[in-house]
C-alpha cells in the first residue's frame, strides 16, 4: 500500500493568490518599451512559466528584441515586490492545513517557478515559512516548470520515492511537471481549493488505493 509521507506545494495559485500580481507587474515592465500581454494569453499560454521564458517567448512570437530582457525582467520583479508588499497577507485555512500536516509528521515543502527573492518575500507576508522543511526557486534548479526537474530535486531532498510524495498544482504547466515527476496530484482551481481537509482526502484516496479523484477531491 502507498504510504504519502510529504507534500509539496507549487506557490502562485496554490498557495499565494498572485497570479493577477505577476500578470500587472510584467505588463507594467513592457508597457515600457510598448509591449503587452492580454489577460487571455496570460492564463492560457503563460501561466506558471517564469518571466525568463515569457520573455523569450515574447521574443519569437512579438519580435520584443532581447537587448531588452534583463531590463524588463528586473522591473518585473521591482514592480511585483510592490504587489505582494501590498496585498500578501496570511490565509488562516492554509495556516491551518500546513500546521496540522505537519503536526501529523508530513514533510512539506514549497517548489515555484518564481525567483528566490520573490518566494521569500511573499511566503513571509503570508506567514508560512515555518511550516516547511525546505522551499525551492527556479534558481535552485536548471529547467524550470514544466520540466519535471524542481519536484524531482524536492522528492529527492526527502529522500522519498515520488510515489510517497502528493504535489499540489493549479495550472498545466506544472501538472506537467508534478505528472512527470511521478508523484501523486492534487489538482485545485483556487487558492480557496488549499484546505486541509482536501489534502487529506486526496491522501486517502492514494492510499486506498482509488486513483479517480485529482480536481481538489472531487471527480
Amino acid at each position: 500500500m502507498t504510504k504519502i509521507k510529504a507534500v509539496i506545494f507549487d506557490m502562485d495559485g496554490v498557495l499565494i493568490d498572485a497570479k493577477g500580481w505577476h500578470y500587472d507587474a510584467l505588463n507594467q515592465a513592457l508597457e515600457l518599451f510598448g509591449y503587452k500581454i492580454s489577460r487571455y494569453d496570460h492564463l492560457v499560454t503563460f501561466d506558471g512559466l517564469p518571466t525568463k521564458k515569457k520573455l523569450e517567448m515574447l521574443s519569437i512570437e512579438k519580435g520584443l528584441p532581447k537587448g531588452l530582457h534583463k531590463l524588463i525582467n528586473h522591473m518585473k520583479q521591482i514592480y511585483t515586490m510592490q504587489h505582494v508588499y501590498l496585498k500578501c497577507k496570511p490565509i488562516f485555512c492554509h495556516q491551518y492545513a500546513l500546521s496540522r500536516l505537519k503536526n501529523e509528521g508530513y514533510g512539506l515543502a514549497l517548489a515555484s517557478n518564481s525567483v528566490r527573492a520573490t518566494i521569500d518575500m511573499m511566503i513571509d507576508k503570508a506567514d508560512l515559512q515555518k511550516y516547511f522543511n525546505f522551499t525551492l526557486s527556479n534558481q535552485d534548479i536548471t529547467n524550470p516548470k514544466p520540466d519535471p526537474e524542481i519536484y524531482q530535486e524536492a522528492i529527492k531532498r526527502f529522500g522519498l520515492k515520488p510515489e510517497e510524495c502528493l504535489i499540489v498544482e493549479d495550472n498545466q504547466n506544472g501538472i506537467k511537471a508534478a505528472l512527470a515527476s511521478g508523484a501523486n496530484l492534487l489538482k485545485v482551481d483556487t487558492v480557496n481549493d488549499v484546505t486541509y481537509k482536501n489534502i487529506k482526502n486526496r491522501i486517502s484516496e492514494i492510499e486506498s488505493g482509488n486513483q479517480n479523484f485529482v480536481d481538489g477531491g472531487v471527480k
